[in-house]
């Protein structure tokens, strides 16, 4: 692309930026000569509400959208379905695992309690050992008294002294046997532990699958209207795909545009009136919520007032709720209109910009 069409494509966009500053500060002068006098402004802008994309969580296949385009609906009002049996499958996959696992526990439990009765037994029989050790050192200090004043054999002394030691041996024997029944214990309830994990594991997996389920079947947010099926039934979309599109008839207003010498003035919360151009007959009650902290144009320099002047700054005029849910059925996204703001409290509305809502 050469030089000189690049310069005519930055002019042209200049031109056109320049024209709609110029048809918006217009439109704002016009309204102003025929609007409701000093205190009041007003600017030209169109209704909008809040759009909410409906899409799923997973990619899949749609099985099934069960409502039309500008149909109502409520919030949790079930709009469309995703494909299910795969999600189906790995839970009653999950089931079966935690079914497995809780056998598991069972079996593990009775190990432990197999292994608690060994450990009983051996510590009976450490007890016995230990009986038996007594005897025998008993015996073997009689054996001695006797030996020194010769009323014993030598070999009834070496008997008594080798009982003794077996007896000694035994008892070690015995509690070594009670450490490995110790040890056999600790396993046993470790592998409890382990079931048990695997049963808490197994009941998360469904839980989420449940969850992945529930996500499936797509519901609406809150009470709007659908506005588009993005999508058809039979499709294959993936993760984050939009099936439908709807609008929050709760959140509505008029978006419009103020010159920078107007805009300063409006306060967040002042009252307002929308004359819409498909109904001049009524007139509905707004509320200022927003006002742009920024300007949507602004010159490349600003060295004069009427420079200053160009700078649109949006707001947005807010229809209380109350007011849209007695009239749902006929609000509508797009119309035009003028919306007239009161800048100063003490004014009265003039009888014009009185308001007047459908009954």
């Amino acid at each position: 692309m050469t030089t000189s069409s690049t310069s005519k494509q930055k002019f042209l966009i200049a031109a056109v930026a320049g024209v709609a500053v110029v048809l918006a500060w217009w439109g704002w002068t016009r309204l102003m000569d025929g609007g409701p006098g000093e205190g009041f402004v007003g600017g030209n802008g169109r209704i909008e509400a809040t759009e909410i994309d409906i899409a799923t969580k997973f990619a899949g296949r749609i099985e099934e959208i069960l409502v039309s385009e500008g149909e109502f609906v409520a919030a949790g009002q079930l709009l469309a379905k995703m494909q299910l049996e795969t999600l189906i499958a790995q839970r009653d996959e999950a089931i079966a695992m935690q079914q497995q696992a809780e056998h598991s526990v069972a079996a593990a439990q009775a190990q432990v309690t197999l292994r608690e009765a060994d450990m009983t037994a051996v510590l009976a029989l450490v007890r016995q050992r230990e009986s038996g050790l007594d005897a025998a050192q008993r015996r073997l200090k009689r054996s001695q008294a006797l030996a020194k004043e010769g009323n014993t054999s030598i070999q009834q002394l070496d008997d008594d002294q080798a009982r003794v030691r077996g007896a000694e041996a035994a008892l070690a024997a015995a509690k070594a046997q009670v450490a490995s029944a110790q040890a056999a214990v600790e396993v046993a309830k470790a592998q409890v532990i382990g079931a048990q994990s695997s049963v808490e594991a197994a009941a998360a997996t469904i839980k989420r699958i449940e969850v992945d389920i529930r996500d499936s079947e797509l519901r609406a947010p809150r009470d709007g209207r659908v506005q588009v099926r993005v999508a058809q039934p039979g499709e294959v979309i993936g993760a984050g795909g939009r099936v439908l599109n709807m609008i929050d008839l709760s959140d509505v207003y008029m978006t419009f545009f103020l010159p920078e010498t107007v805009a300063g003035r409006v306060a967040i919360g002042a009252e307002a009136r929308i004359v819409l151009d498909a109904a001049p007959e009524f007139v509905i009650p707004a509320t200022i919520s927003f006002v742009a902290s920024t300007a949507q144009f602004t010159p490349k320099t600003v060295e004069t007032a009427s420079e200053r002047q160009k700078l649109m700054f949006r707001v947005r005029a807010q229809i209380p709720q109350e007011l849209l849910r007695k009239h749902l059925a006929q609000v509508k996204t797009g119309l035009p209109g003028v919306a007239w703001i009161k800048l100063n409290p003490q004014a009265e509305w003039p009888q014009n910009l009185s308001v007047r809502v459908p009954e």
